[in-house]
């Protein structure tokens, strides 16, 4: 039987208000998620975009005020490499910090997968122990 089922054979009943409170609870928490989703990601890519912005102005202004106040841009070659290489580390780093999060994600996850699956079993432990005390408490009619 579902749980629609065990719901409408008694709307009065008080589990099957209570299931019916529940299931609108999570319902709702399900509608919610993908405009949540979509939320955050929105806020993402706008504050990618605003920093990259004022990066890029920085540097134009930057290079408009050195060329009018005539002062040199020019850089030895180990300068430029040594700012490459750094690049290229902080580069790398941000990857390896993206996999250690997106794992960590992963891992939490399959935990709350795992809690789930667990906490399944433990209702049926739990259902058996209170069908074996009923039934031990129980008369038997012959």
């Amino acid at each position: 039987m579902s749980k629609n089922e065990q719901t409408q054979s008694n709307p009065k009943d008080l589990f099957s208000v209570y299931q019916q409170n529940v299931d609108k609870f999570f319902n709702g928490i399900r509608t919610s998620v993908p405009q949540y989703h979509q939320a955050i990601t929105n806020v993402q890519q706008e504050f990618i975009q605003a920093y990259e912005n004022i990066a890029d102005s920085t540097l134009t202004l930057q290079k408009e005020f050195a060329k009018k106040a005539g002062i040199a841009a020019n850089i030895p070659e180990a300068t430029i490499k040594v700012m490459q290489d750094t690049t290229e580390e902080v580069v790398k780093a941000t990857s390896i910090h993206n996999q250690v999060t997106l794992a960590t994600i992963d891992a939490t996850q399959q935990n709350i997968k795992t809690f789930n699956d667990n906490a399944k079993s433990f209702a049926e432990l739990n259902r058996n122990i209170l069908q074996s005390w009923i039934s031990a408490f129980t008369t038997k009619n012959n």
